[in-house]
Parts: C-alpha cells; structure tokens; sequence
C-alpha cells in the first residue's frame, strides 16, 4: 500500500500473531473511521446548500478556472499551428453562393406582363451621340404596352367656383343647406358634390409613341352625359382609335359635368384656362412616359382639340381665351355646332395653318350652314366632303345620312372611327404645319 509505514505493519503482525481477538476488534475501528472520513465532506456541502457562497471558495474556483483555460487555449494554439485555423473550418462564401444564378432566381414581372397582349410593332432603331470614344451608337427604345390611366389635376375643368362668362353671375347659383348646385338651362338643380366636383383626367399614351418624334396632343371634351370610363374609354373607344391610327398621339380628356345633360366648360371658361391646363399636363405625360426630361416637349407639343356634342362650349372658350390658341393647329367637331359660332369662325380666319372639320347631322345641320356662310363671306374656301387630305388651312364640313345616331357618332359618322380617320389623314400631310412645334420651343405663342 502506498504511504503505509513499515514498523506499523511489523507491529500489526506480531498482534495477529499474538491475540487473534484483539486483531479482529483492531479491524473493526478501522472501518469506523474509514466511513466516517467518506461521510464527513458529504455532510458539510449538504450544510451549506442555499448559503451564499464563500468569496475564498469563488477565489479559488476562479484561479481554478483561469489555469484550466490557460491550458485549454495552450491546446487550441497547438491546433491552429497545425493548420486547423477558423477559416480552415468556415471558409467565407463565394459570391456566387450568396447570390443565385439567372436559372435558380423567380423570373420578375411587371404589371403589364398580366395584362391581354396585342401584336406589337418593331420599333424603329435610332441613333444619339453619347460622350465616349464612339461618336454614335445605336439606340432602341424599350417596348411597352399602351397606357391609360385617371389624374386629378388642379387645372382641370371642375371643380369651378367662377362666374358664369353667359351671365356673369356665380356658376354655383343655388344653395341648399350646405350644399351648393347649378341650376342648369333646362332648370334642373345639378349638385356640386354630384357632378361638378371630379377633377380627374383621361390620359392615354400610345405603346408606338415617342417623345422625339414629331407628335401632337389630343384634347377631347366629351357631350352630355357622359363619364370618363363607361363612355370615353369604353363606349366610344377614343383611346383606341388614337392608338389604332399610328399617329404619335397622346390623348387627354377632362371630366366635365358627370353623367349630366349639361355643357358647362368650368375652369375653360376662364381666360388662360387652356393654358393652365396644359402646363400641368406635361408634367404628368412625362411622368406616365418614363422620361421626366420630356417634360418640356409636351410642353411644347401642337394641339388637336375634339368636341363632341355638348363638348362644343369648352372647345369654343378655349379657342377664345384658352391662352394658347396659336398652339392649337386641328379643331374637329363631332355632331356639336350648337352655338358660339363667332368663336370658331374668329379662330379659322386667325389661324390658317390649321385646318377645321365640323361633321353633322340633322340636329346642328342649320348652324353648321350659317358657320360656313359666315367663312365664304370671309373668302375662305369651305370643303363638304373628306375625301382629300387635310392641309394646312383644310375647312372641312361633312353631312352624315338620316341611318347616323347622335348616340353612336364618335365611333361611327363619315366612317367608322371618325378620330382615327382624321389622325391618318393628318399624318400623311408632311406641308402639315402640325409637327413643328414640338422641335423648337419658341414658337408656342399664347393669345
């Protein structure tokens, strides 16, 4: 036994050897105190459960602590100068682990991948200088899909609380409560918050159309009873026929009087009315383009104006007072000389690089007469048919037949889609004066 001492051990033997008894008894005390040497620990650590620890007893543990890490981090400095390092174990990841490939990514869409598709036409290639070794370089615009979209603009027809120009007394003429209406020629009360009070604006840009290119601007001013969706859009199909007739066009038709049999022109009635209007359009038909630097462009772009009906009286004022009759080189009238015939008699004598086409039925047949005797009192030449192209100073009046509804006339009086005919009419006069405006700023001029 390790430790044991040897005189001990002779000692136990000649006992052994000497009294049997007494060995055995000598065996037994040394078991006692062997059990309680293994006992004795066991009962101090279950007296001190739930005391505060001994700050010796932490002390030493720390120090306890400090020499086995010591050892641990001697260990591990052993493993790194072996090559075992952390990089080794977790190596950075590459740039094509972190980043999926074209074949492992979602194919991202736009909105107008969900939308029907029509055949589109190839653009034609062009070409811009660019500051680099190469003088030119070939330049392709991005396809898209026709756009049209709802604005409010502050410019826009309503909501008006002007004067009536027919009597110069306020528009909003009746007041019930806190409402306030117009009562119309028929003495119909209309509401303003019924149907003088939307502001928002029909646009529609081309999918073929581009800002670089000669183009013009179509304003439509719709009749009585009309919205901008369930008729503009979608009954009278006047976005289509701009885009179906391979005009650079771009469309803009304001709501006037909401689902109401009334004529009232609001915020065109009112001197530079026109002009206001345009200015602020140029911003939103850059934005929806995608180009906010062809801001300027539209600003500057030529300008067909469409009545339709009762849209006889915003087209009529605009001519008038709209700030930018010079800027206006098409008038085309759809079943809508009721009146102010002295307004667009004044405007075809002053501006004889624009042309006019009134066509009509029965119901404005009498004014459409007297309008064109007054232009051959004036000695200018009238044409009754749309037969020939229109060139500059073209004054155009077409009779349809009795099988022509007022109803239906957008979309069907000379021909079917009398606006698309006009818009490729118009596009194949290269004398037009209609495409020069939008290539030298200057020369808009208001009145």
């Amino acid at each position: 036994m390790v430790g044991a001492d040897p005189r001990v051990e002779a000692a136990m033997s000649a006992d052994r050897a000497r009294s049997p008894g007494m060995h055995r008894r000598a065996l037994r005390l040394a078991c006692r105190i062997g059990l309680a040497s293994v006992l004795a620990p066991l009962s101090l650590a279950l007296v001190q459960c739930g005391q505060a620890p001994n700050p010796t007893t932490l002390a030493a543990n720390s120090q306890a602590n400090v020499q086995a890490n010591t050892q641990i981090v001697a260990k591990t400095s052993t493993q790194v100068a072996s090559g075992d390092t952390f990089e080794d174990r977790f190596p950075a990841p590459q740039f094509k682990e972190r980043f999926p490939t074209a074949s492992e990514s979602f194919l991202q869409r736009q909105m107008s991948d969900f939308s029907p598709k029509r055949a589109v036409q190839t653009p034609a290639t062009a070409s811009y200088k660019v500051a680099s070794l190469e003088p030119q370089v070939p330049y392709q615009r991005p396809q898209r899909d026709d756009l049209t979209t709802l604005v409010s603009m502050k410019s826009s027809a309503f909501p008006y609380f002007g004067n009536n120009p027919a009597s110069d007394a306020p528009f909003l003429n009746i007041s019930k409560g806190d409402r306030r209406g117009h009562r119309s020629y028929s003495g119909r009360v209309l509401w303003q918050d019924e149907t003088y009070n939307d502001s928002r604006v029909l646009v529609h840009v081309p999918e073929h159309f581009d800002v670089r290119k000669p183009g013009v601007i179509v304003v439509f001013f719709h009749g009585n009873g009309a919205t901008l969706e369930r008729d503009v859009r979608d009954r009278q199909l006047v976005p289509q026929q701009i885009s179906e007739s391979g005009a650079n066009a771009v469309l803009l038709a304001p709501q006037m009087a909401v689902d109401a049999a009334d004529s009232s022109a609001g915020k065109f009635w009112q001197p530079g009315g026109l002009k206001r209007f345009m200015a602020e359009s140029s911003e939103h038909l850059a934005r929806l383009y995608g180009d906010p630097n062809s801001a300027r462009a539209f600003a500057n772009m030529p300008i067909v104006v469409v009545g339709y009906s009762g849209g006889f009286l915003p087209t009529a004022w605009s001519l008038e007072v709209g700030g930018i009759s010079d800027r206006v080189r098409g008038v085309v009238l759809l079943d809508a000389v009721y009146g102010e015939l002295d307004k667009f008699a004044s405007w075809i004598e002053s501006h004889r690089s624009g042309f006019f086409v009134s066509s009509y039925t029965h119901y404005t047949a009498r004014r459409d007469r007297e309008l064109m005797s007054m232009l051959r009192q004036k000695g200018i030449s009238v044409s009754e048919d749309m037969d020939g192209p229109l060139r500059p100073g073209s004054v155009v009046f077409v009779e349809t037949g009795d099988g022509i509804r007022h109803r239906d006339y957008v979309t069907r009086a000379w021909t079917q889609n009398p606006l698309k005919d006009v818009l490729v009419k118009m596009s194949a006069t290269p004398s037009l004066a209609l495409t020069r405006v939008a290539a030298s700023p200057s020369s808009s001029s208001s009145r």
